[in-house]
């Protein structure tokens, strides 16, 4: 991990296009369960009326509307948004459906897929759960699905048509935690924290997922006795496998994770970095063996497609190259066959080790 720059920064320089949805990858997630129908696409819900902004505790505006529509659409739409919330936690069941209602709707003005923020509660105990709507983008349904197999964790999306539907990712977004959590934090759970984001940078590049900001990861603690541990996990998927730069698959380069960057090197040497390095790769490893069906599917389909311009794959297959000097990335078309060339590297090297 390199010396961070305080005032340097990786630059993305124009907004990622939207890639359609395959046959082949909608192939995909039917054979996984990914697919379902729905009476309310993305664009039904374009149609509010008006809304108003969503302000923080501070009273800053956090750049989402919270939008309402006409009361003789919005009875049909909140009936849409239960089924929604059903299909994802509980496989359809009706029978809770009479207990769910719709809070709120929010809509974000910020970034590239614009989604809807669909807030449900349970009028039996007041409980509150979020989901998402957005339009379904091939970029970030790899990047969901590869964080899938290739993560601890698990994602659970649906797709119908042009719709994509996330479950939401709890956590404490990057920045705030950094701001207000971080300071308080113990030498010990830095020392902690610091581990887990020389992990995240690994797993990030492995995977190519890029644009990791601050505001795109959440970190999740997690108590257990005397100690409280920590997590951090992907919240935003929609810079998957498209920027040339190198950089931009390492949050370690991002002006806004400054700070973790700096805190990881005064608490890691540069042995315990590298430690931390092998063990994402070991985990990477397991997770492909025990996935290995899944797996290869998925990069079968990844491998034939456009997800970025020829100049971009030019670009980073060039970077992967000077860095791994495996000469695979040289024959490299795709992204899709970045992605599996560097994955076979990992498999490769962990073998000789």
């Amino acid at each position: 991990m390199d010396k961070p720059l305080e005032n340097g920064d990786v630059v993305i320089a124009r907004k990622k296009p939207s890639y359609p949805v395959s046959k082949g990858l909608m192939g995909f997630l039917e054979q996984y369960n990914r697919v379902t129908r729905i009476q309310l696409l993305y664009e039904d819900l374009l149609r509010f009326s008006g809304g108003l902004s969503v302000l923080d505790d501070q009273g800053n505006d956090t750049l989402w509307l919270s939008v309402y529509y006409p009361e003789g659409e919005f009875a049909e739409i909140e009936s849409n948004l239960t089924k929604i919330y059903t299909l994802l936690h509980s496989d359809g069941d009706v029978a809770t459906l009479r207990h769910l209602k719709v809070e709120s709707i929010h809509f974000c003005t910020f970034g590239n897929s614009q989604p809807f923020r669909v807030r449900i509660r349970n009028i039996l105990n007041d409980n509150h759960t979020n989901f998402y709507i957005k339009k379904a983008d091939a970029s970030r349904i790899y990047g969901l699905e590869l964080e899938h197999v290739l993560s601890p964790d698990r994602m659970n999306f649906l797709v119908y048509k042009d719709t994509l539907i996330e479950q939401h990712i709890m956590g404490i977004p990057g920045d705030q935690f950094v701001s207000h959590y971080l300071p308080s934090c113990s030498e010990q759970e830095k020392a902690q924290i610091s581990k887990e984001f020389v992990k995240f940078n690994e797993r990030c590049l492995i995977g190519l997922l890029g644009d990791m900001r601050s505001y795109n990861y959440v970190v999740i603690p997690i108590h257990d006795f005397d100690q409280v541990y920590y997590r951090i996990r992907p919240i935003d998927f929609d810079q998957e496998t498209y920027e040339g730069n190198l950089r931009v698959y390492l949050p370690q380069y991002f002006k806004e994770n400054y700070k973790m960057v700096k805190m990881a090197l005064d608490k890691l040497n540069a042995d315990s970095i590298e430690q931390y390095q092998k063990e994402m790769r070991s985990v990477v490893v397991k997770r492909v063996m025990t996935s290995r069906q899944r797996y290869n599917r998925l990069i079968q389909v990844m491998r034939k497609e456009e997800l970025a311009p020829p100049a971009h794959i030019q670009e980073l297959k060039d970077s992967l190259l000077e860095l791994t000097y495996d000469i695979n990335f040289k024959h490299c078309r795709t992204m899709g066959d970045i992605v599996y060339t560097g994955i076979n590297y990992v498999l490769k090297n962990y073998r000789q080790e």
